[in-house]
């Protein structure tokens, strides 16, 4: 039997898999990156490729009183011909504060030569101990931007109604939190997760709170179209390790969707043949 180098696998998994799209354009890898909080940027740089990810999101607001913008940061590093720049607007405690960086965020894609890139990553986040993202407000900004062309990826605690009340405005996907940002707890709220996943008909991204590859594993094995991780990597002990890690457990967890897992029993049974034994 012939085993299946790691590049041929993830070609075999493609020809049998649905692509993974948002809004109208289709990405290579579920593995989406966060580029805040490495010791430097070589390291993002170089995790953000052993990852493979497609989409890579940046804070806005974090840009707007640096030097990130010139020769030597992530943004300018970054192979944009092949690496979709998702700007979000993470920092923002208001509608209006939102509203105004997503816009800054756009302007930011069309410099950066992604002239037809609309997205957003919409977070509005009032809470300044658990960081948990303000409902209303994310709901309000939400439509507030659809209407105004932009592709609206919010972030959002996994209510299976404000996720359905997302999706009905307009937004090209919903991002659930898997647990507290930055906290690597893995997969809380199951089943509220697994109601997003089986009542919501855009991509469902499981967004913060991912420790290891074994959660990136189970949010895909659930149904997920994709997760989004930064602090698991660029807290990792060797951010570059984890971030193949993650690529692999991501491909992992899709494989495992695909196949179908065998159905439960509440008891054992037996797995060689009970007929033709010897004795």
């Amino acid at each position: 039997m012939t085993l299946l180098t790691i590049d041929q696998a993830k070609e075999d998994l493609m020809k049998c898999d649905q692509s993974f799209m948002i809004h109208d354009k289709v990405f290579h890898s579920r593995l989406m990156l966060g580029t805040g909080k490495y010791k430097s940027t070589d390291e993002a740089l170089d995790s953000i490729h052993a990852s493979q990810a497609s989409i890579v999101t940046v804070a806005v607001r974090r840009l707007q009183n640096s030097h990130h913008l010139d020769q030597d940061s992530i943004l300018r590093s970054l192979p944009l011909d092949s690496v979709w720049l998702l700007p979000n607007t993470a920092g923002c405690t208001t509608v209006q504060e939102a509203i105004r960086v997503a816009s800054l965020g756009n302007e930011l894609c069309k410099r950066l030569g992604q002239l037809d890139n609309n997205f957003v990553k919409l977070e509005v986040i009032a809470d300044p101990q658990y960081l948990l993202p303000d409902p209303i407000g994310t709901l309000k900004a939400a439509e507030y931007l659809v209407n105004k062309g932009y592709n609206v990826l919010p972030y959002m605690f996994p209510d299976p109604i404000l996720a359905k009340q997302l999706e009905e405005i307009g937004c090209c996907t919903v991002m659930p939190l898997g647990s507290p940002i930055g906290s690597g707890q893995g997969l809380q709220n199951i089943e509220n997760l697994h109601i997003i996943l089986e009542t919501i008909s855009v991509p469902v991204i499981i967004d913060a709170g991912l420790g290891t590859s074994s959660d990136a594993v189970k949010a895909i094995e659930m149904g997920a179209s994709a997760v989004l991780v930064n602090s698991a990597i660029a807290q990792a002990h060797n951010p570059i390790g984890m971030a193949r890690a993650m690529h692999l457990g991501v491909l992992s967890g899709r494989y495992a969707y695909l196949a179908k897992r065998m159905v439960k029993s509440n008891r054992a049974v037996a797995s060689s043949p009970s007929t033709g034994l010897l004795f």
